[in-house]
């Protein structure tokens, strides 16, 4: 495969995928064009069984993802354009969740945001001791998860953990993560994590992929079956004097102060 986006590299070696966001500069913050090209690898992976597992990690030993680029958030001005984008993210992660071949996120420090997004949709997940996940947005920018990306993250860790790291908008850490499911294993350092994820990659490789891609469809099945309408909490949350508040506050590096409209 080649990447015509120097913000995500793919690379197939020994047939194992590795997908690498590569935006250190910006700590792999989501550019509308690497969510479509993450997209685009997982929507045409090879089912001839050149390519056995996908791994995603995140370049510059900083950060996996850390979330959308708020700076394209400015370009909202009706509620149609906050509908337009979580629509286009939950395609993102349900394209991951249908890729056919299992998805292993290997993540080393920051993971917040939409990047905690892209690695809940993923088969496994296993990190390092420098791990940072969560979505501190009711701190930071005062707009809120689709309620598909909910579910999916209650599916891990149940939907009282989903209400408090929300509510508290703290990170959680390595430790912790492993603690309650979120992630498998905890590895010391990047060098160790990447270590790791291309012997796990290459194990879960070796299964029989229709076992593995039947498990995938059927449980991605099960949850879809149960989605619900959340159009008026997504218009009110990114239509708000708050988000826009928050936004700015945060691209500023300021505080916002909430005023609930």
């Amino acid at each position: 495969m080649t990447d015509q986006t120097p913000e995500i590299t793919d690379e197939l070696r020994d047939g194992i995928l590795w997908i690498t966001f590569n935006r250190p500069q910006a700590r792999n913050a989501m550019t509308f064009g690497m969510y479509d090209r993450l997209a685009t690898l997982c929507r045409e992976m090879p089912t001839d069984g050149s390519v056995r597992t996908a791994v995603i990690a995140g370049a510059g030993g900083k950060a996996f993802a850390a979330g959308t680029d708020m700076t394209q958030f400015r370009a909202f001005e009706t509620a149609q354009d906050a509908l337009d984008y979580e629509a286009r993210i939950d395609a993102v992660l349900e394209t991951i969740e249908k890729c056919p071949v299992p998805t292993i996120a290997a993540i080393h420090g920051a993971c917040t945001g939409g990047g905690g997004s892209i690695a809940a949709a993923c088969d496994i997940r296993i990190c390092s001791a420098s791990l940072k996940y969560g979505f501190p947005i009711a701190r930071t920018l005062g707009n809120c998860l689709a309620a598909g990306n909910l579910a999916r993250l209650s599916e891990l860790i149940g939907a009282g953990r989903v209400r408090e790291l929300i509510f508290t908008a703290r990170l959680i850490e390595a430790d912790e993560a492993q603690a309650i499911g979120l992630v498998s294993e905890v590895l010391a350092d990047e060098e160790a994590l990447l270590a790791r994820a291309a012997d796990l990659a290459d194990h879960v490789g070796s299964m029989a992929p229709l076992t593995l891609r039947a498990t995938k469809e059927a449980m991605r099945r099960t949850r879809a079956a149960t989605k619900v309408d959340d159009s008026d909490l997504i218009a009110m949350c990114y239509m708000s004097e708050d988000f826009r508040t928050g936004m700015e506050a945060f691209l500023s590096k300021g505080k916002p102060t909430w005023s609930g409209k």
